[in-house]
């Protein structure tokens, strides 16, 4: 597969996107006023304990509270328990923002597979019991905490105990005691070799360590030079706790999104890395000559006249990514829209309708939409639960078929990513890992006409709504004189549909009215203006 990454950045934005056999696959948006925070570290102070929910709310500097579940907490090293048996398919695997079954490539934090915060989802046996949080954390306790979740919507961010570093080959967990190796390594012998190679550079008690996939190959010089920067890095952090003893404070923040990229995705699997940019150019020159030299012939400084992202034809792409609809190559189309509680998909065939065989024109349509689907969660990096309905199939070879298709597409997203079998009403279910915000709401905020629907009334509905305000003012009498203000495609439907009924309102209430029509108005949107002083009346009467 061909894989480029390309990178435009400005002082205002940096935009980065991954392409996958010249097809958009990844959009990631860094803008100096939504700056990520995965990854940081701070000091932070407990603000509530509750132990209802085993969590607690502390402070770390930010608008609203971060959220610290008790799984969350530091573990006691647990040698003797079942899951922490030190074998090749039981072995520590990297894992993204708390997460442990994410992709090992994704740029947020990595944690050991014991240091893992799942907000206590996972089964534990009785030694790993969650702790009681309200006998570990006291109302005005500070402790080092490490970002796993940005803030969504109206939730602060979520914060985790279990403490990692994410360095070029390795990840470093301050707390943790073993060696481990990703499972993405799968043969044995050289897992063995990593882990003994790893093991005799570690000094003692300096925590744990997990060796990434990307690190196949890599000598035991690079190995030592990467364990002296994250030890090196974890003391500077230990410093500046000591010394801060005011929390909250910030005591390590995690690389920028160039760098961040370029350490845990751009690697040998991929064929080219184009900026357009001077500055960030010479910073992944710089970063790449300490940490892996021979990728430096892949990156290319973009200098033509027409702009990177067009020259690469994905700016119409990234101009789609909220439209509901998204065709497919046969004529088919896929409807996505994101709600409070969960993200629905709709496949439809559309004007394709095959030949003879209804159920291979159906399974053909949503072979395709698999496809899109598990691009599309990718492109728009939507996240927690996914709905995907397609369309129904006779037979379960053909539905199996589509479910292993989403699978394998879905295999390749760097987050963590589950589908589950088809359900008894024809759906999927997927579940997302979520660290941040989709695009969608990032980028978007909510619109003031229809705020958040998708609907605004007709122009009909919004006649009667002005016929029952010009009513109540009628009965109160208090109004003689009134201008009713329009959007000009309202007052044309008065004009063209409703001519009389303007006149019709004054007389029944005896009040004088005249029309005028304001562009500046939203379409389902009127006012009614008291004359001659130009008083605006509208709430008064306006009700529904």
């Amino acid at each position: 597969m061909k894989r480029e990454i390309l990178i435009s950045g400005t002082p205002r934005e940096t935009r980065v996107a991954i392409l996958e056999d010249d097809q958009l696959v990844e959009l990631l948006v860094d803008r100096p006023d939504q700056r990520r925070a995965v990854g940081d570290i701070y000091l932070g102070r407990v603000e509530a304990v509750l132990p209802g929910i085993q969590a607690a709310f502390v402070d770390i500097g930010m608008e609203k509270s971060a959220f610290l579940h008790a799984s969350d907490l530091l573990e006691p090293d647990a040698d003797d328990d079942p899951d922490e048996r030190d074998d090749d398919e039981d072995e520590d695997v990297p894992v993204a923002g708390g997460d442990p079954d994410a992709a090992e490539e994704a740029t947020e934090p990595i944690v050991s597979r014991r240091h893992r915060g799942d907000g206590g989802k996972r089964e534990r046996s009785p030694r790993q019991a969650i702790p009681d949080i309200s006998e570990r954390l006291k109302k005005g306790m500070t402790l080092p905490v490490q970002v796993t979740k940005e803030p969504i919507s109206t939730k602060g961010c979520r914060v985790t105990a279990q403490i990692s570093m994410a360095g070029r080959f390795l990840v470093y967990t301050p707390y943790g005691t073993k060696v481990g190796v990703s499972r993405k390594i799968e043969n044995r012998e050289q897992r063995v070799k990593l882990r003994e190679m790893v093991s005799g550079l570690m000094p003692a008690d300096s925590g744990g360590v997990i060796v990434r996939t990307v690190a196949e190959g890599v000598t035991e010089d690079h190995f030592r030079r990467e364990i002296q920067s994250l030890l090196g890095g974890w003391k500077k952090i230990k410093r500046k706790q000591l010394y801060n003893r005011r929390a909250p404070a910030l005591l390590h923040r995690e690389a920028s999104l160039t760098r961040s990229l370029v350490r845990d995705v751009f690697s040998a699997k991929v064929d080219a890395l184009w900026v357009d940019s001077r500055e960030l150019h010479h910073e992944i020159h710089q970063y790449l000559e300490q940490i892996d030299p021979e990728l430096i012939e892949r990156v290319h400084f973009y200098d033509e006249p027409a702009p990177l992202f067009d020259r690469f034809k994905i700016e119409e792409e990234i101009r789609d990514l909220f439209k509901p609809r998204v065709d497919l190559p046969t004529g088919g189309y896929v409807i996505i829209q994101p709600t409070e509680a969960l993200i629905s998909i709709d496949v439809n065939t559309g004007r394709y309708t095959g030949k003879r065989d209804p159920e291979k024109t159906i399974l053909r349509t949503n072979i395709e939409a698999a496809r899109e689907i598990a691009r599309q969660i990718r492109l728009r990096d939507l996240g927690g639960i996914i709905v995907a309905d397609f369309i129904d199939m006779e037979t379960k070879g053909n539905r199996d078929r589509v479910l292993q298709e989403l699978r394998t597409h879905l295999g390749r997203d760097r987050a963590r990513t589950r589908a589950f079998a088809v359900s008894e009403l024809g759906l999927i279910e997927m579940t997302r890992q979520r660290v941040r915000g989709s695009l969608w709401a990032s980028m978007t905020r909510q619109c003031p006409a229809c705020e958040g629907t998708g609907r605004i009334f007709s122009p009909e509905i919004v006649t009667r709504r002005l016929e029952r305000a010009i009513l109540r003012a009628g009965i109160e009498k208090k109004e003689r004189r009134l201008a009713v203000r329009l959007h000009p495609d309202v007052a044309l439907y008065l004009l063209e549909e409703e001519p009389k009924l303007v006149a019709t309102l004054g007389k029944q209430g005896g009040i004088e009215l005249e029309v005028r029509d304001d562009p500046m108005l939203r379409l389902d949107e009127f006012r009614l203006m008291s004359r001659p002083a130009g008083r605006d009346v509208t709430a008064l009467y306006a009700v529904a």
